[in-house]
């Protein structure tokens, strides 16, 4: 499948050496293929299957005319695609939504709920998430992010509140037991999915509430985690973060290459979002079992945020049979909306380290409006931007590779056009439909590609029970 992306380069991605003569002529034929209208485009493993039987014949001279003429179907199809109308690409992008299981790796609503109690399983004013929201858009599997805030561990209270956001959870379900259900393995995935129940299972966003023991990680585990982000926005105990210069450790601590084996024991995915470069090497070298990015996106397109995984690393972990699970966030998205929040944030600390004694609120009312008028509202993403990270994951890595990760509640106002809420995923197919992916694809991205992994982890920790 790399070489949809070498088309580009001219060399092969995995190996770094020169394509030779049959990958160079096929990367053409990609090129000559490519430009289709999306309602006449064939799929991805069509056009390898035409292209390379094509190419094959055109390094024997006496064929050149016969591959020619194959290229020539490659790219047309026997007949021009008839036109679906937007009315009836609608209609089956809804069906698709309704007969998957759509898993998203990462909202925040117990987080959202803690700040600001919240009904979920009403339709509630604000937020990304409530139960009707999330059945309009056919989302079965939502995990719940157990986020702990970086600066907690320096304070010893880690601990403490992810304890009272997996409570949370428990009491949205315990109060709405005929909507939601805590999942804690695949099949309770798929059976909630049968009983029309919204599955919540739990992912822990930092790994500070594990406070070094492999006592406590087990007795999270006992709590419902199944998946640990290892860090956050700062290094901690277990792993450097991509956000914080001050890479304490180069990569994992000792207790954090410790750790890596004991929740493949156990049964926890490790999320690899968030985590400094040398940590993800690290953790690709000592995992048994795939690993996920809960919530990323695609550093091509954000040259320098090392938040997003670079064109290497999504391979590295698609050959270990890991995914990245797209992140919503205008800023994971666009090279402009990552300049913006910069320069943004750069103006609210200013005004911060200037007027210290104001509130979240304050501070806003006091850099916002001037920054705006010089620099122009925020370039939200489209959803067309989401689509291209998709497309360019799977022209790496392949169509196992990649899932969504939307980081709803968790990315504030910064959600791309077309993608602002849970109710979007049908317009997500109906997206992917256009740009010529098959309804088993989107099968794959909606949710079967994280349970795959999920199953891979479960099946490998079976082996290891004491």
């Amino acid at each position: 499948m790399l070489w949809l992306l070498s088309a580009r380069y001219g060399y092969n991605l995995r190996t770094n050496q020169p394509l030779n003569r049959f990958a160079k002529l096929k990367n053409q034929a990609y090129r000559r293929i490519q430009p289709r209208t999306p309602t006449g485009k064939k799929s991805i493993s069509q056009i390898t299957t035409c292209a390379s039987a094509a190419l094959r014949l055109a390094l024997l001279p006496a064929a050149l005319l016969l591959a020619a003429l194959l290229l020539a179907a490659c790219g047309s199809g026997e007949a021009p695609a008839k036109p679906e109308n937007p009315a009836g690409l609608a209609e089956r992008a809804e069906r698709i939504a309704a007969e998957s299981i759509i898993v998203d790796g990462h909202i925040d609503v117990p987080y959202r709920v803690n700040n600001k109690p919240a009904d979920v399983s009403q339709a509630t004013d604000d937020g990304d998430f409530d139960y009707p929201r999330a059945v309009a858009g056919h989302l079965n599997a939502p995990f719940m992010s157990i986020y702990t805030p970086a600066e907690l561990e320096a304070e010893g209270r880690s601990r403490e509140v992810a304890e009272k956001l997996i409570d949370m959870v428990e009491a949205i379900v315990a109060d709405a037991p005929d909507k939601f259900a805590v999942a804690t393995s695949v099949s309770d995935v798929r059976r909630h999915f049968e009983e029309r129940l919204i599955s919540l299972p739990l992912g822990m966003e930092n790994g500070s509430p594990i406070e070094g023991s492999l006592d406590t990680l087990q007795y999270f585990y006992d709590r419902g985690i199944r998946y640990v982000t290892l860090a956050h926005s700062l290094s901690n105990h277990i792993s450097d973060s991509s956000y914080d210069e001050n890479r304490v450790w180069n990569g994992l601590s000792d207790f954090g290459k410790s750790l890596i084996p004991e929740l493949n024991r156990l049964g926890i995915m490790i999320d690899i979002s968030h985590v400094s470069d040398e940590a993800f090497w690290q953790v690709m070298e000592l995992s048994a079992v795939p690993a996920i990015a809960s919530h990323s996106s695609a550093r091509h397109f954000t040259p320098g945020f090392e938040r997003n995984m670079s064109d290497e690393m999504i391979v590295r972990l698609a050959e270990e049979g890991g995914i990245i699970m797209i992140n919503y966030g205008s800023s994971f998205i666009t090279a402009a909306a990552r300049a913006y929040s910069d320069i943004r944030r750069d103006a609210r600390d200013a005004a911060r380290a200037a007027k210290p004694e104001l509130n979240a609120e304050a501070l806003k009312a006091e850099y916002l409006p001037a920054f705006e008028a010089e620099h122009g509202p925020y370039p939200y993403a489209t959803l067309d931007d989401v689509l291209d990270h998709i497309d360019h994951v799977v022209a790496l890595a392949g169509i196992e590779s990649v899932g969504i990760g939307s980081d709803y509640d968790g990315v504030g106002d910064s959600l791309p056009i077309g993608l602002k809420d849970v109710a979007s995923y049908p317009a997500l197919i109906e997206g992917l439909l256009e740009r010529g992916y098959s309804e088993a694809d989107i099968k794959l991205i909606l949710g079967e590609n994280l349970l795959r992994v999920w199953s891979a982890v479960e099946a490998y920790a079976a082996t290891k029970k004491r």
